[in-house]
């Protein structure tokens, strides 16, 4: 592959740009982190999105009935797709911030705040650099969709399955903003989110023996579940092990005064290439400790609704995805951030899971990651994300079409 898709001229042009529109995308990812949009309820924050697009001039804004924001520039017959989701996890102990997490406060050339690694930064970035595309005529023959994704944190993916199934979006190639600190991911475990049951008998709390306790039945499990993790023995070259952990117990009980006769765990598997949906539920309905508490093992199923109200269900099965090294997505991807960061740019995996497992692991589109802020921030307090970091994303953005259709056609 080339390493000179892009002219010097072009490329300070570019970088010129992203430089000059930092001021704007700076504000515009400040506003964002002021407007709290936890999955259900991002309506005020995909509203502030629609309000940047048609400020920077995209020639379609949509919003589509479950809630995510679809904004396009161009027209042409090859169609590329942007990614980032706008909701955001909660804050658990506000005490803990060392700021308000909903106040955008900049210390230091860093902008802290809920969402800010995780997607927010990243969201800034590609609208602006979009419209930088734009700007610069890099967009011939490419229709370019920029989508800001809804219900991501509580349901990774649901977004995309309800654009590719119901609005018929298929782009030849996505890049998801996630926080890669700058660098090109093309692959990510997968996940399923698996609900284990033991049943018992109640009985008055001052007379245990007569009944038979739920949560005494699920100890064993637990433990099993831990030991579980430690014996997963598929290993991908790149995406390494699978695991599994136990992340909530719950029971039920007339009182708490009385034995429970129904106790349950909710259990995080991380999915790696090679491992399938069947084979990791039948690893726990096989364990010892399952089969003596005869207890209930199932797949858990989203069926929220959205900010919008609409409810699109979908069973808690996220597959693992891997974009070649070889691909055309991942080629270009690297030849533009090379021309970004002026350095050859690392290529990993990442540890969370991301919409690529809609689009590279259920629909099997070419499929990278690319943006500003660093993902050990996600989901964490003070998450961050630093500003200088945004110029050469939105830069990365504004010439990845035109290097991504330079590439295929020298290839």
């Amino acid at each position: 592959m080339s390493h000179n898709t892009i002219s010097h001229e072009l490329e300070s042009e570019i970088l010129q740009l992203s430089e000059s529109e930092m001021e704007a995308c700076t504000r515009f990812l400040h506003d964002l982190i002021t407007v709290p949009s936890p999955s259900g309820g991002e309506r005020l924050a995909c509203e502030l999105v629609m309000r940047e697009m048609e400020k920077l001039g995209f020639d379609e804004i949509v919003l589509d009935d479950m809630g995510n924001v679809l904004g396009r520039i161009g027209s042409g017959p090859r169609v590329i797709a942007f990614d980032a989701h706008v909701d955001t996890v909660g804050i658990s102990n506000p005490s803990r911030w060392k700021v308000d997490p909903f106040k955008g406060v900049i210390e230091n050339g860093i902008l802290y705040g809920r969402g800010a690694s995780d997607q927010k930064g990243g969201l800034a970035a590609i609208v602006h650099g979009a419209a930088l595309a734009a700007r610069a005529g890099r967009l011939d023959d490419v229709t370019l969709w920029v989508t800001a994704t809804v219900s991501e944190e509580d349901c990774v993916g649901l977004a995309w399955q309800y654009l590719v199934r119901e609005r018929d979006l298929h782009p030849e190639v996505v890049v998801i903003a996630m926080p890669s600190g700058l660098e090109v991911c093309r692959g990510q475990r997968g996940r399923m989110e698996v609900r284990v049951e033991t049943r018992g008998v109640s009985a008055h709390g001052s007379q245990p023996d007569r009944g038979d306790n739920a949560i005494y039945s699920m100890m064993p499990i637990v433990f099993a579940v831990s030991r579980l993790h430690g014996e997963l023995d598929i290993e991908h070259p790149m995406l390494g092990r699978g695991s599994i952990a136990v992340t909530r117990i719950r029971s039920r009980s007339a009182s708490l005064t009385a034995i429970p006769d129904a106790c349950t765990i909710d259990i995080d598997r991380r999915i790696t290439i090679g491992e399938t949906r069947q084979a990791a539920l039948e690893q726990l309905e096989q364990l010892p400790e399952v089969r003596a508490a005869v207890a209930s093992v199932e797949l858990k199923q989203y069926a929220e609704p959205s900010w919008r109200g609409v409810t699109y269900p979908t069973d808690k099965f996220f597959p693992a995805w891997e974009t070649s090294q070889e691909s055309l997505a991942v080629a270009a991807a690297l030849d533009t951030a090379r021309h970004v960061l002026g350095r050859e740019p690392k290529m990993h995996h990442s540890n969370f899971s991301s919409n690529g497992c809609a689009t590279a692991g259920m629909f099997h589109i070419p499929t990278v990651g690319f943006g500003p802020g660093n993902e050990m921030y996600s989901h964490s307090v003070n998450d961050q994300i630093e500003l200088a970091q945004l110029a050469p994303a939105m830069a990365f953005y504004a010439l990845f079409p035109g290097v991504y259709l330079t590439s295929q056609r020298r290839a």
